[in-house]
């Protein structure tokens, strides 16, 4: 028997939704004012869902502290207050959307589970825009 469990947390990152092979008026058509040259901030929110076979000895799925300090180190310290198109390596050349911001932080947390145990993000950019992936 399968059960998931979840770990809430967050992140403040700023970023510019920008393809450097369009003029400034195709970027601003397609992604408006996500194209600020500026840049632009949200609160994201973040749902890290991990799910697995209940060990007999502990009764958990994963130990949640253990998945707390992934999230702190993966996430939330790589991501926490920067921005994403000049601070973070990932986003050097790769759009910093939420659908390749949720991929990245899917990758990271990944490498540092059990390979027996599933993983699925939810990641908030805005409290009605969110994505999810699973790794498909």
């Amino acid at each position: 028997m399968k059960v998931t469990i979840n770990r809430k947390a967050h992140f403040n990152a700023a970023h510019r939704l920008y393809n450097p092979n369009w003029t400034e008026e195709k970027n601003k058509e397609i992604f408006g004012k996500c194209s600020n040259p500026h840049y632009h901030g949200h609160n994201y929110e973040l749902i890290v869902s991990v799910k697995g076979e209940i060990d007999p000895e502990t009764g958990f799925v994963m130990n949640l502290d253990v998945l707390r300090k992934i999230i702190e180190e993966e996430v939330e310290e790589y991501l926490d207050h920067k921005n994403l198109n000049i601070e973070v390596d990932d986003f050097k050349n790769l759009n910093p959307t939420a659908e390749n911001i949720v991929i990245v932080i899917w990758n990271r947390i990944r490498l540092k589970l059990a390979q027996n145990l599933e993983l699925k993000i939810t990641l908030y950019e805005t409290p009605r825009n969110y994505v999810i992936y699973e790794g498909e």
